[in-house]
C-alpha cells in the first residue's frame, strides 16, 4: 500500500534553494512531486541538517569548567581541554564506563534528531571498542551516520595494516587528531591503508596552528576538519586537491584558535560543511552554528544553509540525500512560520538562517 503525504507552505527548493510557494508530496519516502500552488499555509518545508564533524562520546561531560577571570584563559586551551591524550575530555573518557557512554550518546543523538539533524559524522575516540560503542547507541535510531575512528594503543600495537583494517571493518573511516599528534610515517601508512580498502581518511588540521596543514595535504586526506589558521596558499592548495573542509565555528571560538576563514575558503571554491565539534564545549544545534555563521562571520544566508544542509549531505556521501526535490529521498523540517519567533519574517531563508530555533520545528520526515 503506498504511503502518501502531501504538505503545504514555503518551500525551499533544489540546489540553489529557490523559494517556492505550494505543496510537497511524498510517496513512500521519496519526494514524488514538488508543485507550485497558491496556499495560505505560512510553514517553512526546508531540507534538514548534516553535522558533519561531532564528538559525542563527549556527552558525559557537557559542562567543564571554563572559567571565570584569570583561570578562564588557562582553561579555554585547546590542549588542556581536548588534545589527547592528556586532554580533559581523554581523561574523562578513560574513566567513563561502556554502559555509560553508550547512554550519554544517546542522549546527543536523540538531540540531533530533535533539532532537525537527520545525519552526522563522528570522530570516534576509542579504537574498535569505542566504535562498537557509538553502534550501540545508534541502535533503533533513526538517523544516519558516518563513524570515522581513531586508533587506539591495541590498534597501534599491532601491524599498521592489520590493525587498521580491523578498525575498518567496524568504521566507515578514520579520523586522526592532527598530522603533528602521531608519527608521520604511521599517519601515512594509516592514510595508505585507507585509500587502498577504498574508506575515507579524515584528519583535523590547521587548528591552532597552520604548520601541520602541508604534512596532512601530503596524506591526501578526503575530509579536512578546522583550517583555523589556513591562508590563501593552503587554500589554493587544499582546492586544487578538491579535498572538501568542515569547519567548526562556535568550537574554534570557545577553543581560542580563531575564525576559519571561511568566505575565502568558498571564493576558492572548496566545498566547505559545518560541524558542532564536542559536545563537551556545545551542543549539536546546528541552528546555532548558522546563526553564528551569518551573523558573527558576515556569510551570505543561503551559503550559510547549504553549508549546513545540502553542503554535508555531499562531503559526506549520503546517496540519495541532498535537495529537496523529485526523486529524491524525503529529508526535511517542517517549521511553524505562525510561531512567536518566525511570525513576521520578510525574507524565509534569511529568517531560518538567522533566527529560527529547535522550538519552531513542526515535524522532521526522513
Amino acid at each position: 500500500m503506498t504511503r502518501e503525504q502531501v504538505i503545504y507552505g514555503n518551500i525551499l527548493y533544489g540546489d540553489d534553494l529557490s523559494l517556492m510557494k505550494g505543496y510537497v508530496c511524498i510517496k513512500d519516502g521519496i519526494i514524488h512531486e514538488v508543485c507550485e500552488e497558491p496556499t495560505s499555509s505560512e510553514n517553512i518545508i526546508a531540507p534538514c541538517f548534516t553535522n558533519c564533524h561531532t564528538h559525542i562520546g563527549d556527552s558525559v561531560c557537557k559542562d567543564p569548567f571554563i572559567g571565570p577571570a584569570e583561570d578562564f584563559v588557562i582553561q579555554r586551551d585547546l590542549n588542556s581541554l581536548v588534545r589527547p591524550p592528556d586532554g580533559l575530555k581523554h581523561r574523562i573518557l578513560a574513566k567513563t564506563s561502556d554502559r555509560e557512554l553508550v547512554e550519554y550518546m544517546k542522549y546527543s543523538i536523540r538531540d540531533m534528531l530533535a533539532t532537525g539533524t537527520t545525519c552526522f559524522a563522528d570522530f570516534r575516540e576509542g579504537g574498535t571498542r569505542g566504535v562498537l560503542a557509538l553502534k550501540d547507541a545508534l541502535k533503533d535510531m533513526d538517523i544516519d551516520s558516518r563513524i570515522f575512528a581513531r586508533p587506539d594503543s591495541r590498534e597501534f600495537s599491532m601491524h599498521v595494516h592489520e590493525g587498521i583494517s580491523l578498525l575498518l571493518s567496524q568504521a566507515d573511516g578514520i579520523g586522526m587528531s592532527g598530522a603533528h599528534d602521531v608519527d608521520l610515517n604511521l599517519l601515512a601508512q594509516i592514510a595508505d591503508t585507507c585509500h587502498k580498502s577504498r574508506h575515507p581518511f579524515c584528519i583535523h588540521a590547521g587548528e591552532k596552528s597552520r604548520h601541520d596543514i602541508k604534512d596532512a595535504l601530503s596524506l591526501q586526506p578526503d575530509i579536512l576538519v578546522h583550517l583555523t589558521q589556513a591562508v590563501q596558499s593552503d587554500l589554493k592548495n587544499i582546492a586544487d586537491a578538491s579535498i572538501p573542509v568542515v569547519v567548526c565555528p562556535r568550537s574554534n571560538f570557545l577553543t581560542g584558535v580563531g575564525m576559519a576563514p571561511v568566505a575565502e575558503m568558498l571564493k576558492a571554491g572548496i566545498n566547505v560543511g559545518v560541524g558542532t565539534d564536542n559536545v563537551m564545549l556545545n551542543s549539536v544545534n546546528m541552528f546555532s552554528e548558522m546563526e553564528f555563521l551569518s551573523k558573527v562571520f558576515g556569510l551570505e544566508d543561503r551559503q550559510v544553509f547549504k553549508m549546513c544542509t545540502l553542503n554535508g549531505a555531499s562531503i559526506l556521501e549520503l546517496e540519495g540525500k541532498g535537495p529537496l526535490r523529485e526523486g529524491y529521498k524525503a529529508n526535511l523540517m517542517v517549521l511553524d512560520g505562525t510561531s512567536n519567533n518566525l511570525k513576521g519574517i520578510q525574507d524565509v531563508l534569511s529568517g531560518l538562517v538567522r533566527r529560527a530555533r529547535p522550538d519552531d520545528i513542526l515535524s522532521i520526515i526522513h
